[in-house]
């Protein structure tokens, strides 16, 4: 049975592993620092970044990492599902799915207009699920790296 819930301190050696898992599926680097950021950052309930865990059975076997933005556009708020990943033996349960509907659920409670996310044009697996909520929207992201000063 798949259960999704928040992500809880004791989640930490679960996490993990599937987060380097989703860092090394998109060929990325991040430091040991960034890492733990993230993971106090997903606790803290004043900081902008929520986490979800789908447990298959009481095993952690996928997470979700999402976000709150506001917009010119928009009264309220954005909701940006930034993370996805499933452990890739667990893959083919509905974890994905369950993952995209409870973030989908929390945006329409808190009145969000949009729920919105990004993959790369190359992950068509993913793209087959995605595809299966909306179809893509056609934009074309820019990016600018900004480099960090060391302070």
């Amino acid at each position: 049975m798949i259960q999704i819930r928040p992500v809880a301190p004791e989640d930490n050696a679960s996490w993990l592993p599937l987060w380097h898992g989703y860092i090394e599926f998109y060929k990325a680097e991040i430091p040991k620092s960034q890492y733990e950021l993230t993971w106090s950052r997903l606790l803290d309930p004043s900081y902008e970044s929520h986490g979800l865990v789908a447990e298959v059975d009481g095993e952690v076997r996928g997470i979700t990492h999402y976000s709150f933005q506001t917009s010119t556009w928009a009264p309220k708020n954005y909701c940006y599902l930034e993370d996805l990943f499933v452990a890739p033996d667990s893959r083919g349960l509905g974890l994905g799915r369950a993952l995209i509907d409870a973030v989908k659920d929390i945006a329409i409670s808190v009145g969000s207009s949009r729920l919105y996310w990004n993959t790369d044009a190359t992950n068509e697996t993913a793209r087959k699920l995605y595809d299966s909520y909306t179809l893509e929207s056609g934009k074309v992201q820019y990016r600018i790296q900004i480099p960090l000063e060391n302070s």
